[in-house]
């Protein structure tokens, strides 16, 4: 029957599909971190924090960030299978790492503004935010992590790279998603340079290591010796 050539197809076509799984692994984990840990945790805050003001307008690229990362997961999805996986790769082990640091270490931050100073429509997205997402298991930020990830695999992608509007304007929201996380009190500075030591140590593995198994690697002009 065709109907069933087609679905096998598409099962052939799209395999890799069983990467998303993972989320089976990640969601009930981190659930049970937002249930069981809400009181005894260590404050992962500093005194810089507290002259990063709020400013309730961050709202709108920090909420962007799930269609950012979403929409990238997506492209490679559907057009790159490798670049699919590596990205898979880096952004979840580093989810993984989170939870288990999360397991370990119960953080939390005590940023949030008690009152706000304004009363607008943004401030009334950040207080369902507030309701929705609890302030422990910060550290290291997600939001900036996998925003990270989403960066290194279109820098990696050739084809993205021909796009430069494309991906500029991606730096630009994951640059401003990353400054959304302190201007919204949602993380604390430590929070987002633990994302960025993450991103930095995990690539070395996932990305610049396979690069060095690649065939004819050390062929290559920029590792020549030039004398």
């Amino acid at each position: 029957m065709k109907w069933k050539t087609g679905l096998t197809e598409l099962a052939k076509k799209y395999k890799h599909a069983w990467v998303f799984l993972y989320i089976l692994i990640y969601m009930p984990w981190f659930l049970y971190l937002e249930k069981h840990v809400t009181t005894h945790y260590h404050v992962i805050q500093t005194t810089f924090d507290e002259y990063i003001p709020f400013v309730e307008y961050f709202i709108i690229p920090y909420l962007l960030w799930f269609v950012f990362i979403a929409a990238v997961m997506l492209y490679f999805f559907f057009t790159d299978v490798p670049g699919f996986y590596r990205m898979a790769k880096l952004m979840f082990t580093g989810m993984t790492i989170f939870l288990i640091i999360s397991t370990l270490f119960p953080n939390g931050q005590n940023l949030r503004p008690m009152v706000f100073e304004r009363d607008n429509i943004f401030v009334d997205m950040v207080r369902m935010l507030y309701r929705a997402d609890t302030c422990t298991n910060v550290f290291p930020s997600l939001h900036v992590f996998n925003s990270l990830s989403a960066c290194i695999a279109i820098y990696e992608s050739a084809e993205l790279r021909k796009h430069r509007a494309v991906s500029t304007g991606a730096y630009i929201l994951a640059g401003l998603i990353i400054l959304a996380t302190m201007f919204l009190k949602q993380h604390s500075v430590l929070d987002v340079m633990a994302a960025f030591v993450m991103a930095y140590v995990l690539y070395q593995f996932v990305y610049a290591g396979e690069r060095k198994k690649a065939p004819g690697y050390a062929k290559r002009p920029a590792l020549q010796n030039t004398k």
